[in-house]
C-alpha cells in the first residue's frame, strides 16, 4: 500500500459557505443587510449593529444552522480529485458548537460521501499529523510544521505571509 501524503482541509469557510447563510439569516430574521464586499478584513459580526453584534453565537449553537450550508463554488470536483490523489482528512473545530457535530457530519455525508468517517476530525486545537492544511484561519496554523495553504475569506484579506488560495479552481492548480 503506498502512502500518500496528508491533506487537512477545513469545513467552515472553505468547504462550507457559513457567511452565506449568516447573510441570509440576518436579512430573513432582523431585515439586516451585509454585503460581502464590506467585509474585507472583518469577521461577520463586527459589521452587525450594537443590539444583533453577539446575536451570531445564538445561531451557531442552534441544532441545523450547519446542516444546510451550501458547498463552496468547485469544492466538490476539487477535493473529490484530491481525494483521488491525497490521503484527505476533513478537520473542523466543530467542539466550539457542540450541536454543530452531527449537521456537520451528515452535511459532509451528503456533499462529500467517499470521505470515511475514520478521516473526519472534529476537535478543538487542530493538532494534526499532516503535510499540507488548507484552512481559512492562521490560528490553526500556529506549530503547524506542514504548508499552510490559506483559504480566501474576507476576515482574512489582509492577511499577506501565507501562501494563498483565493478559489477552489487554485487549490487545484496548486496541489493536482
Amino acid at each position: 500500500m503506498e502512502n500518500k501524503i496528508r491533506l487537512a482541509i477545513d469545513m467552515d469557510e472553505v468547504l462550507a459557505d457559513t457567511i452565506d447563510k449568516f447573510i441570509e439569516v440576518y436579512r430573513q430574521d432582523h431585515n439586516t443587510e451585509i454585503l460581502l464586499e464590506e467585509m474585507n478584513g472583518k469577521e461577520f459580526h463586527e459589521l452587525l449593529p450594537g443590539v444583533l453584534n453577539s446575536s451570531w453565537r445564538n445561531y451557531v449553537n442552534q441544532k441545523g444552522f450547519f446542516r444546510d450550508l451550501k458547498v463552496m463554488p468547485g469544492a466538490a470536483e476539487v477535493v473529490k480529485a484530491l481525494h483521488e490523489k491525497y490521503d484527505v482528512y476533513i478537520v473542523s473545530a466543530a467542539m466550539e458548537f457542540p450541536n454543530s457535530l452531527v449537521d456537520k457530519y451528515e452535511w459532509l455525508g451528503e456533499h462529500f460521501p467517499y470521505i470515511s468517517w475514520k478521516n473526519i476530525i472534529f476537535c478543538g486545537n487542530k493538532i494534526v499529523d499532516v503535510q499540507i492544511m488548507i484552512d481559512d484561519r492562521i490560528r490553526n496554523f500556529v506549530g503547524f510544521k506542514g504548508r499552510p495553504i490559506l483559504f480566501s475569506s474576507p476576515h482574512n484579506h489582509f492577511i499577506t505571509e501565507y501562501e494563498r488560495a483565493n478559489t477552489w479552481a487554485e487549490v487545484a492548480n496548486k496541489l493536482l
